[in-house]
């Protein structure tokens, strides 16, 4: 099943089906007694169904975690995942479809912020991603690249990005190659996420279909996303390699497993890019399930103390402590989501609240965090937003 199809098949696509106009109100309706002030947020969807608004704005109250929604955008089909530049002038979007302008791939676009309100206006041409059903996207630290994953086909790319943040025609482009031992999902290459480190000398991309993590230099006389010279690392067979975070440090990285319901602990080196495995903690109590539960987004707390991951189906945020100087996880807490099919989550830029993306239930709910504990509870918000797939805080 691609990815379009597990798509089209998700209760979160015929409940919009035959709600359309109730999911939009939903989103578009201020809210009574709503505050005025908070933290800018955007939400990538879905738009199957025919709809055209794809990019949701909302303000966050900083201290109650109350969500105001203030605009949508249309962003052509499926705008599932977002960036943002550096200077936080730009928002960047994945267009997850497998055929754009007649050819076999999908594209992303690039929106202008407006300072204060958040709108967003479409900011030079929106670009093919080299590859089908793009699934991540994210720049560089410097500002130089929009890096995509392309999943169908199994490549990333790095597109050059202009003096105002508009994007050019694909720079490089590299396939990967290889397949799995699972092969209703391995049959080839899967990229699915595509990261610069800390020091924005390397970008670390995990392939769900080749069970590897390759290793890019992002500059240099050969070029953005040339390989480095230990250009990837396996994990474990049948693993399913997802998302990528590092740690604040900058020494440890950490991959979500989606096949294996793990997150897998890397030590890494700045200096070379290379990466050296150091084990692997459960996202599941007991063994991992035979039925459809799969492992999906990673977040680091601002504190780097605590690593927090969600998985699909089990329907659970889970909360990792993180030993700074070695590098391991300690479980401390599994919750459930409030929905159906959690994806990509955002903490706050204080940390202080989390908000998960639950694609099939249409909806995002609400976490206090405690920062001395990691803990979170929730605080039963839940926001209406057709097929949400990734939660992105301006600033």
């Amino acid at each position: 099943m691609n990815r379009r199809d597990f798509l089209a098949s998700s209760a979160g696509a015929l409940w919009l089906a035959s709600h359309p106009s109730i999911a939009r109100a939903a989103v578009c309706a201020p809210s009574a007694g709503a505050p005025e002030e908070g933290h800018l947020v955007y939400v990538g969807t879905y738009t199957e169904n025919g709809r055209t608004e794809g990019i949701f704005r909302f303000r966050v109250h900083p201290t109650t975690g109350e969500w105001r929604p203030i605009g949508a955008t249309a962003a052509g089909p499926n705008p599932s995942f977002l960036a943002l530049h550096p200077r936080g002038t730009v928002l960047y979007a994945v267009n997850e479809v497998e055929q754009y302008e007649g050819a076999a791939t999908g594209a992303v676009s690039a929106f202008a912020i407006a300072p204060g309100s958040g709108e967003l206006t479409p900011l030079g041409q929106r670009r093919a991603s080299g590859g089908g059903a793009p699934a991540y996207v994210s720049v560089d630290r410097a500002g130089r690249y929009a890096l995509v994953a392309n999943y169908v086909g199994g490549s990333v790319a790095a597109l050059p990005l202009g003096a105002d943040g508009s994007l050019g025609e694909v720079a490089r482009l590299d396939p990967h190659h290889g397949s799995g031992p699972r092969t209703d999902r391995q049959e080839g290459p899967h990229a699915h996420s595509i990261v610069p480190d800390p020091s924005d000398r390397f970008a670390l991309s995990a392939d769900l279909g080749t069970d590897h993590i390759y290793v890019y230099a992002l500059g240099g006389p050969a070029g953005p996303l040339a390989p480095a010279a230990v250009p990837s690392v396996a994990v474990a067979a049948g693993a399913g390699p997802r998302h990528l975070a590092f740690h604040p440090n900058g020494r440890f990285v950490y991959v979500s497993d989606e096949l294996a319901l793990t997150v897998a602990a890397f030590r890494f080196d700045p200096a070379t890019g290379a990466l050296a495995p150091l084990g692997t903690a459960s996202l599941v109590a007991g063994p991992a399930p035979a039925t459809e539960r799969t492992a999906a987004d990673l977040h680091f707390a601002p504190s780097g103390r605590f690593l927090y991951a969600s998985v699909r189906g089990d329907n659970t945020l889970v909360v990792f402590g993180v030993d700074a100087g070695t590098g391991a996880l300690t479980f401390v807490q599994r919750v459930p989501t409030g929905g159906d099919w959690p994806r990509n989550f955002g903490l706050d830029p204080a940390g202080r609240f989390l908000y998960v993306a639950n694609q099939r239930s249409n909806t995002i709910t609400a976490f206090r965090v405690d920062a001395a504990s990691g803990r979170v509870t929730p605080t039963g918000t839940h926001v209406e937003v057709p097929a949400p797939v990734c939660v992105r805080f301006l600033g």
